[in-house]
Protein backbone atom coordinates (compact mmCIF):
# COMPACT_ATOMS: atom_id res chain seq x y z
CA UNK A 1 0.00 0.00 0.00
CA UNK A 2 1.04 3.65 -0.44
CA UNK A 3 0.45 6.39 1.89
CA UNK A 4 -2.14 8.05 -0.43
CA UNK A 5 -4.56 5.50 1.10
CA UNK A 6 -3.25 5.47 4.38
CA UNK A 7 -1.87 2.22 4.14
CA UNK A 8 -4.75 0.19 3.54
CA UNK A 9 -6.51 -1.00 0.73
CA UNK A 10 -9.96 1.49 -0.38
CA UNK A 11 -13.13 0.34 -0.78
CA UNK A 12 -15.28 0.50 -4.06
CA UNK A 13 -18.73 1.54 -4.01
CA UNK A 14 -20.48 0.44 -7.48
CA UNK A 15 -23.90 1.05 -8.82
CA UNK A 16 -25.07 -1.52 -10.34
CA UNK A 17 -27.87 -3.39 -11.90
CA UNK A 18 -27.69 -1.38 -15.32
CA UNK A 19 -27.38 -4.18 -16.64
CA UNK A 20 -26.97 -6.88 -14.02
CA UNK A 21 -24.34 -8.96 -16.11
CA UNK A 22 -22.65 -6.11 -17.05
CA UNK A 23 -22.24 -5.28 -12.87
CA UNK A 24 -20.83 -8.49 -12.48
CA UNK A 25 -18.36 -8.54 -15.62
CA UNK A 26 -16.68 -5.60 -13.54
CA UNK A 27 -16.56 -7.42 -10.16
CA UNK A 28 -15.07 -10.24 -12.05
CA UNK A 29 -12.72 -7.87 -14.07
CA UNK A 30 -11.66 -6.25 -11.03
CA UNK A 31 -10.85 -9.74 -9.42
CA UNK A 32 -8.71 -10.45 -12.57
CA UNK A 33 -6.98 -7.67 -12.43
CA UNK A 34 -6.27 -7.82 -8.46
CA UNK A 35 -2.66 -8.83 -7.72
CA UNK A 36 -3.32 -11.14 -5.07
CA UNK A 37 -1.88 -14.38 -3.32
CA UNK A 38 -4.77 -14.91 -1.54
CA UNK A 39 -8.73 -13.48 -0.09
CA UNK A 40 -7.32 -10.86 1.47
CA UNK A 41 -5.30 -9.38 -0.96
CA UNK A 42 -8.31 -8.83 -2.93
CA UNK A 43 -10.42 -5.54 -3.07
CA UNK A 44 -13.66 -4.70 -1.10
CA UNK A 45 -16.65 -4.44 -3.25
CA UNK A 46 -19.61 -3.01 -2.32
CA UNK A 47 -22.19 -3.50 -4.91
CA UNK A 48 -25.87 -2.09 -5.27
CA UNK A 49 -27.10 -4.13 -8.02
CA UNK A 50 -30.41 -2.64 -8.18
CA UNK A 51 -32.10 -3.62 -11.79
CA UNK A 52 -35.43 -1.31 -11.00
CA UNK A 53 -33.29 1.82 -11.51
CA UNK A 54 -35.86 3.76 -14.36
CA UNK A 55 -34.61 2.45 -17.98
CA UNK A 56 -32.03 4.72 -19.66
CA UNK A 57 -33.37 3.99 -22.83
CA UNK A 58 -37.06 5.02 -21.90
CA UNK A 59 -35.70 8.77 -20.07
CA UNK A 60 -33.18 9.39 -23.02
CA UNK A 61 -34.03 7.83 -26.09
CA UNK A 62 -37.93 7.67 -25.86
CA UNK A 63 -38.44 10.81 -23.66
CA UNK A 64 -41.10 8.70 -21.89
CA UNK A 65 -39.75 7.88 -18.47
CA UNK A 66 -38.34 9.33 -15.32
CA UNK A 67 -35.49 10.40 -14.48
CA UNK A 68 -32.93 7.67 -13.00
CA UNK A 69 -31.14 10.47 -11.35
CA UNK A 70 -32.95 10.53 -8.01
CA UNK A 71 -32.26 6.64 -7.70
CA UNK A 72 -28.65 6.78 -8.53
CA UNK A 73 -28.20 9.46 -5.96
CA UNK A 74 -29.91 7.02 -3.24
CA UNK A 75 -27.89 4.39 -4.33
CA UNK A 76 -24.69 6.51 -3.85
CA UNK A 77 -25.54 7.42 -0.79
CA UNK A 78 -26.68 4.09 0.54
CA UNK A 79 -23.12 2.88 -0.89
CA UNK A 80 -21.34 5.59 1.02
CA UNK A 81 -22.99 4.96 4.44
CA UNK A 82 -22.00 1.26 4.56
CA UNK A 83 -18.54 2.11 4.09
CA UNK A 84 -17.40 2.85 0.18
CA UNK A 85 -14.43 5.40 -0.04
CA UNK A 86 -14.84 6.00 -3.62
CA UNK A 87 -17.68 5.13 -6.21
CA UNK A 88 -18.17 3.57 -9.39
CA UNK A 89 -20.77 2.84 -11.86
CA UNK A 90 -20.65 0.29 -14.94
CA UNK A 91 -23.03 2.10 -17.31
CA UNK A 92 -22.09 4.55 -19.94
CA UNK A 93 -25.44 5.88 -20.68
CA UNK A 94 -26.03 6.58 -17.12
CA UNK A 95 -23.25 8.73 -17.36
CA UNK A 96 -25.65 11.33 -18.63
CA UNK A 97 -26.21 11.73 -14.76
CA UNK A 98 -22.46 11.99 -13.65
CA UNK A 99 -22.72 15.26 -12.44
CA UNK A 100 -25.83 15.04 -10.46
CA UNK A 101 -24.97 11.83 -8.28
CA UNK A 102 -21.28 12.94 -7.68
CA UNK A 103 -22.24 16.34 -6.89
CA UNK A 104 -24.35 14.97 -3.94
CA UNK A 105 -21.66 12.03 -2.83
CA UNK A 106 -19.88 12.79 0.03
CA UNK A 107 -17.13 10.88 -1.62
CA UNK A 108 -15.05 10.53 -5.19
CA UNK A 109 -16.83 8.87 -8.20
CA UNK A 110 -14.87 7.88 -11.01
CA UNK A 111 -15.88 9.77 -14.41
CA UNK A 112 -15.47 6.78 -16.87
CA UNK A 113 -15.66 8.44 -19.53
CA UNK A 114 -12.88 10.87 -18.73
CA UNK A 115 -10.83 7.83 -17.62
CA UNK A 116 -11.45 6.39 -21.54
CA UNK A 117 -10.92 9.75 -23.47
CA UNK A 118 -7.84 9.78 -21.33
CA UNK A 119 -6.72 6.26 -21.74
CA UNK A 120 -7.80 5.97 -25.72
CA UNK A 121 -5.12 9.54 -26.37
CA UNK A 122 -2.19 8.42 -24.07
CA UNK A 123 -2.33 5.39 -25.80
CA UNK A 124 -2.98 6.70 -29.55
CA UNK A 125 -2.04 10.31 -29.20
CA UNK A 126 -1.71 10.84 -33.13
CA UNK A 127 -4.85 9.44 -33.93
CA UNK A 128 -7.81 11.43 -34.36
CA UNK A 129 -10.69 9.58 -35.51
CA UNK A 130 -12.47 7.06 -33.15
CA UNK A 131 -15.10 4.38 -33.67
CA UNK A 132 -17.94 4.22 -30.64
CA UNK A 133 -19.76 1.51 -30.43
CA UNK A 134 -22.38 2.35 -27.57
CA UNK A 135 -26.02 2.78 -27.13
CA UNK A 136 -27.72 5.22 -29.34
CA UNK A 137 -28.27 7.45 -26.21
CA UNK A 138 -24.39 8.34 -26.24
CA UNK A 139 -24.97 9.84 -29.68
CA UNK A 140 -28.43 11.64 -28.60
CA UNK A 141 -26.93 12.83 -25.79
CA UNK A 142 -23.28 13.67 -27.62
CA UNK A 143 -21.75 12.50 -24.11
CA UNK A 144 -18.33 11.29 -25.06
CA UNK A 145 -18.31 14.68 -27.56
CA UNK A 146 -16.63 17.28 -24.68
CA UNK A 147 -14.28 14.40 -24.00
CA UNK A 148 -12.89 13.71 -26.68
CA UNK A 149 -12.76 17.33 -28.56
CA UNK A 150 -10.58 18.25 -25.66
CA UNK A 151 -8.41 15.76 -26.76
CA UNK A 152 -8.73 16.62 -30.45
CA UNK A 153 -10.51 13.57 -31.20
CA UNK A 154 -13.43 13.10 -33.66
CA UNK A 155 -16.54 10.20 -32.61
CA UNK A 156 -17.77 8.67 -35.78
CA UNK A 157 -20.37 6.36 -35.20
CA UNK A 158 -22.15 3.10 -37.15
CA UNK A 159 -24.76 3.84 -39.55
CA UNK A 160 -28.42 3.98 -38.34
CA UNK A 161 -29.39 0.44 -39.54
CA UNK A 162 -26.43 -0.91 -38.19
CA UNK A 163 -26.97 1.30 -34.73
CA UNK A 164 -30.11 -0.33 -34.49
CA UNK A 165 -28.81 -3.85 -34.56
CA UNK A 166 -26.49 -2.79 -31.93
CA UNK A 167 -29.09 -1.65 -29.91
CA UNK A 168 -31.18 -4.74 -30.84
CA UNK A 169 -28.41 -6.56 -29.07
CA UNK A 170 -27.85 -4.54 -26.13
CA UNK A 171 -31.56 -4.70 -25.42
CA UNK A 172 -31.20 -8.81 -26.22
CA UNK A 173 -28.65 -8.69 -23.70
CA UNK A 174 -30.06 -7.42 -20.92
CA UNK A 175 -32.50 -9.27 -21.39
CA UNK A 176 -30.99 -12.60 -21.71
CA UNK A 177 -32.13 -13.15 -25.17
CA UNK A 178 -30.12 -15.40 -27.25
CA UNK A 179 -32.05 -14.94 -30.73
CA UNK A 180 -29.92 -12.77 -32.31
CA UNK A 181 -27.23 -13.03 -35.33
CA UNK A 182 -23.06 -13.45 -33.04
CA UNK A 183 -21.34 -10.87 -35.60
CA UNK A 184 -23.41 -7.71 -34.73
CA UNK A 185 -20.52 -5.94 -32.90
CA UNK A 186 -18.25 -7.47 -35.55
CA UNK A 187 -20.06 -6.16 -38.23
CA UNK A 188 -20.52 -2.47 -36.68
CA UNK A 189 -16.57 -2.54 -35.90
CA UNK A 190 -15.85 -3.10 -39.05
CA UNK A 191 -18.00 -0.46 -41.06
CA UNK A 192 -16.80 1.78 -38.51
CA UNK A 193 -12.91 1.02 -39.77
CA UNK A 194 -13.68 1.17 -43.87
CA UNK A 195 -15.46 4.77 -42.18
CA UNK A 196 -11.74 6.11 -41.26
CA UNK A 197 -11.98 4.89 -37.59
CA UNK A 198 -8.41 4.55 -36.81
CA UNK A 199 -9.18 2.92 -32.95
CA UNK A 200 -12.29 1.60 -31.41
CA UNK A 201 -14.16 2.35 -28.08
CA UNK A 202 -16.64 -0.27 -26.89
CA UNK A 203 -18.63 2.06 -24.95
CA UNK A 204 -21.44 0.31 -23.68
CA UNK A 205 -20.97 -2.38 -20.50
CA UNK A 206 -23.40 -4.96 -22.59
CA UNK A 207 -21.33 -4.54 -25.34
CA UNK A 208 -18.17 -5.41 -23.49
CA UNK A 209 -19.34 -8.99 -23.24
CA UNK A 210 -18.63 -9.36 -26.97
CA UNK A 211 -15.35 -8.49 -27.30
CA UNK A 212 -13.78 -11.74 -28.71
CA UNK A 213 -16.00 -10.80 -31.83
CA UNK A 214 -13.28 -7.68 -31.96
CA UNK A 215 -10.08 -10.01 -31.67
CA UNK A 216 -7.45 -9.98 -35.29
CA UNK A 217 -9.34 -6.23 -36.13
CA UNK A 218 -6.43 -3.68 -37.86
CA UNK A 219 -6.52 -1.42 -35.64
CA UNK A 220 -6.67 -0.63 -31.78
CA UNK A 221 -9.75 -1.42 -29.82
CA UNK A 222 -10.31 -0.33 -26.05
CA UNK A 223 -13.10 -0.83 -23.62
CA UNK A 224 -14.68 1.18 -20.95
CA UNK A 225 -15.29 -1.73 -18.33
CA UNK A 226 -12.03 -2.91 -18.37
CA UNK A 227 -10.43 0.91 -18.08
CA UNK A 228 -12.75 1.53 -15.60
CA UNK A 229 -11.90 -2.23 -13.65
CA UNK A 230 -8.17 -1.31 -13.97
CA UNK A 231 -9.25 2.16 -12.61
CA UNK A 232 -10.76 0.92 -9.85
CA UNK A 233 -7.69 -1.71 -8.79
CA UNK A 234 -5.30 1.22 -9.01
CA UNK A 235 -7.37 3.74 -7.02
CA UNK A 236 -8.48 1.06 -4.55
CA UNK A 237 -4.46 0.00 -4.05
CA UNK A 238 -3.23 3.29 -3.58
CA UNK A 239 -1.78 3.99 -7.64
CA UNK A 240 -4.56 6.18 -8.63
CA UNK A 241 -5.28 9.65 -8.20
CA UNK A 242 -9.13 10.40 -5.90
Amino acid sequence: MTAESGGRKLTVGILGGMGPEATVDLQRRVIELTPATGDGDHIRMLVDCDPSVPSRIAAIIEGSGPSPAPALIAMARGLVAQGADFLCMPCNTAHHYFHDIASQSPVPMINMLEIAAERVHRAQPRQRRVGLLASTALQITSLYEPYFQARDKELLYPAPQTQERLMDLILATKGQQQQLPADILGDAAGQLIDAGAQCLMIACTELSLYTAQLQGLPVAVFDTADLLAREVVDRALGCGHL
